[in-house]
């Protein structure tokens, strides 16, 4: 799958724009965190990308018209929404439609489901959405994994699952390698190791997109600064244990070592409220970094 790209999209619901004039490429390989609180466009976007909602401005898959639903691409793509449908099929006729319509490989969605913890045999006869949260989860994501998808969407995927699922189910994700990935979470730092890329939203613009060089070694860091809105004493002692500075109440400067970005941005998102200023520098060579 080729690139993806996103210009100027656009979304509103009444006169709120959800998505505001959103731009961003994506390219083959990316493995994608998307972070941002509550309200700030993700799943918007997973939709309009999907085709589910009109908008706009322009998306383009590999050469497709602009603001055009390429369908060929899209059956190319598994998604999990935060969600689960209501379906009232039983699990085995959804099973069945999603070997058939989607390619799921039936004996890698036995697989993968007994690898969560889930019984497909069990199930088989039960409508879907009398399914509890997590058995409901399981499923979809069994039948995301199962198909030879070149782009996995995903939103919120562990949330309803049980701590052994969702360790399962990351190891299942490192697996594939031959997939692109959008995975939208408050975990960040569970997805960390998956991933290439971290893109955050805020009222439905991009303002954080930090790609996480392979080829950066031990003894690389990252000079870093960080502005709070108002002091917060649990914050800065979080910051303290990462050997940052305090400069004043509001201000702090350190050091990140690059392979320990994605970590620590994991920290940061759960007080990204607080945070009125960010920078991140890479130093290239792995010399004089933070230095001015």
């Amino acid at each position: 799958m080729g690139m993806i790209r996103i210009n100027k999209l656009t979304k509103r619901f009444e006169k709120r724009a959800v998505l505001d004039e959103l731009t961003l490429s994506i390219n083959a390989g990316d493995r994608i965190a998307l972070i941002g609180s509550n309200g700030a466009g993700k799943t918007t976007l997973f939709r309009c990308l999907l085709g589910h909602y009109r908008f706009s401005g322009e998306v383009g898959f590999d050469g497709a018209d602009k603001g055009r639903r390429d369908l060929d691409m899209l059956s190319r793509v598994a998604f999990v929404p935060q969600t689960p449908p209501p379906l009232r099929m039983p699990v085995g006729e959804l099973l069945g439609f999603a070997a058939k319509g989607s390619g799921a490989d039936p004996a890698k969605m036995n697989d993968i489901a007994d690898a969560m913890g889930i019984d497909l045999a069990e199930i088989n006869t039960r409508p879907f959405y009398r399914l509890s949260g997590g058995q409901k989860q399981k499923v979809l994501v069994t039948v995301a994994l199962a198909r030879a998808a070149d782009l996995l969407i995903f939103d919120e995927p562990a949330a309803n699952l049980d701590p052994a699922a969702r360790a399962v189910f990351i190891d299942l994700l490192a697996e594939r390698r031959d997939a692109s990935m959008l995975i939208a979470s408050h975990r960040l730092e569970e997805v960390a190791p998956l991933v290439n890329r971290v893109i955050e939203m805020d009222r439905g613009q991009v303002v954080l997109d930090d790609s996480v060089m392979d080829r950066l070694k031990a003894g690389h860091f990252r000079a870093c600064r960080i502005g709070l809105a108002e002091p917060h004493p649990t914050f800065a002692a979080a910051l303290a244990e990462w050997g940052f500075t305090a400069q004043n109440e509001t201000l702090f400067e350190g050091q990140i070592p690059a392979g320990d970005t994605l970590r620590f941005l994991g920290t940061l998102s759960r007080y990204a409220s607080l945070v009125d200023r960010l920078s991140l520098e890479t130093d290239p060579d792995g010399s004089d970094a933070g230095k001015e």
